[in-house]
């Protein structure tokens, strides 16, 4: 994740706001002849931006606009993306449909807010642009039969670096936004394609997914029992965002993998990860050592540690199996948020991604591991 600037952070426009805007335009330009620009849209919590017109062009039938995505001081890997519309005039009574232009992609999977088949261009941002589409005809005094095409050029690279591919959205970006604002490093994006990977997971009947909390865990899950993309999550370090979600939406088995350091801060009751947002307790972490059969002077090694490492490190140098005991801790922790609604397990991994601990509940005997740890 990118280091969060100093100082007051500028808020963004989401795709889904860029295309309405460049729908609004290119709609208007076919009725009136002309474009708007700037052009201004209301979005759903009444903000009323304004988006200067990159492309502006007209046919017979036809007119299409784009606009920069600005996301602010967002990290969002669609920052400075054109966001084009195209829009076409279509038979009577057709009404308004959406379709996947080029870097666009499309749902093959079931389990999203659209079924498969459908451009992945979400409701809300669909919903502003049948707003848009819908105004501007009454005021026209037509009828809103129009073909909506959303276009990004070099969505499809894009997407490579985001959940998509997993998600079962081919050839492209999503069109995403349910308030058309971006606010700079917000969980929600994240925790939202959590939630869609649960439920890709659920739809295609997978009864078994994993939660990582980086790529080398990830990697060590996935070949531990040969999951397919389908049953891996991307939990980072939301594992609360995960666990709650599952907790409504239940899948039969959970694994939860990660590194020693970020499961000792689950095991202690954190449910967020990030070091800016929680912290090891190292008294705490002495404590569990004590009871794993520390002596004293691991125990003050422990309180005055600067790492986690370090301290795993001091165990097993000392013939402490601290991990073990922190993969029950941690266990009993998500088994407690999942208020028992599912079979759980933490792996541990090393740095090399080595399964050093795990630790279950529930009945989950018909999961075989498919590579030995």
């Amino acid at each position: 994740m990118a280091r969060k600037p100093d100082g007051p952070l500028r808020k963004g426009w989401t795709t889904g706001a860029c295309a309405t805007a460049a729908t609004r335009a290119a709609w208007q330009a076919i009725l009136s002849g002309d474009f708007p620009d700037p052009v201004t849209i209301t979005l759903p919590r009444g903000e009323t931006p304004s988006f200067s017109l990159v492309k502006a062009e007209t046919g017979e039938g036809w007119a299409r606009a784009s606009v920069i995505k600005d996301a602010g001081d967002d990290p969002d890997v669609t920052h400075g993306a054109e966001i084009i519309a195209t829009i076409r005039r279509a038979k009577p009574g057709n009404g308004i449909t959406f379709h996947a232009g080029d870097g666009v992609g499309t749902i093959t999977k079931p389990g999203l807010p659209l079924p498969p088949g459908e451009a992945a261009i979400n409701p809300k941002p669909r919903e502003m642009m049948v707003g848009q589409i819908t105004e501007l005809a009454k005021k026209f005094g037509v009828a809103p039969d129009v073909e909506i095409e959303i276009s990004i050029p070099g969505g499809q690279e894009i997407a490579t670096r985001t959940w998509n591919p997993r998600l079962g959205i081919v050839g492209g970006l999503s069109v995403l936004g349910t308030t058309g604002i971006v606010i700079p490093f917000s969980c929600s994006a994240w925790i939202h394609s959590i939630h869609r990977g649960i439920d890709v997971a659920r739809a295609t009947g997978r009864n078994h997914v994993a939660g990582a909390t980086g790529k080398t865990s990830e990697a060590a899950i996935r070949t531990f029992y040969g999951l397919p993309d389908e049953a891996i999550l991307d939990m980072g370090d939301f594992v609360g965002g995960m666990l709650k979600y599952l907790r409504k939406n239940p899948v039969e088995f959970v694994s939860i993998s990660g590194g020693f350091a970020k499961l000792v801060k689950l095991a202690q009751g954190h449910l967020d990860l990030h070091s800016s947002r929680s912290q090891v307790d190292f008294d705490k972490l002495a404590e569990t050592i004590a009871l794993s059969g520390g002596d004293e002077n691991l125990q003050d090694q422990t309180r005055t540690a600067n790492t986690a490492k370090q301290v795993l490190e001091l165990c097993q140098a000392a013939n402490v199996n601290i991990a073990d005991t922190i993969a029950r801790q941690a266990c009993e922790s998500a088994r407690a948020t999942l208020d028992g609604a599912n079979a759980i397990e933490v792996v541990i991994t090393d740095r090399d991604g080595l399964i050093i601990a795990r630790h279950g509940f529930g009945d989950f005997d018909q999961f075989k591991p498919v590579s030995p740890i």
